[in-house]
């Protein structure tokens, strides 16, 4: 009897999670993270050593951030565009 209590709130769950992952922010909080880790692995390999990840996430967001978000806006705009 339990689990059928427990079923409608698993499936909310589930649809909750699925929403927030196909959310526009979550996708962009990912292709964020993949291109701090991206820089997290080229800094680390020039040092010779492993970084960590808020040295690369600081270095990344000072050096990187704001041409990168702009890059990916104007390729937004242009896949609207051709839509």
């Amino acid at each position: 009897m339990e689990k059928a209590v427990d079923m409608p709130i698993a499936e909310a769950e589930k649809e909750k999670s699925q929403f927030v992952k196909n959310s526009v922010l979550y996708k962009e909080f990912l292709a964020e993270r993949e291109e701090i880790l991206k820089h997290k692995w080229i800094e680390s390999e020039k040092a010779g050593k492993d970084i960590g990840f808020e040295r690369a996430l600081l270095d990344w967001i000072v050096k990187h951030r704001s041409n990168w978000r702009e890059r990916r806006r104007r390729e937004a705009r242009t896949e609207q565009a051709a839509s």
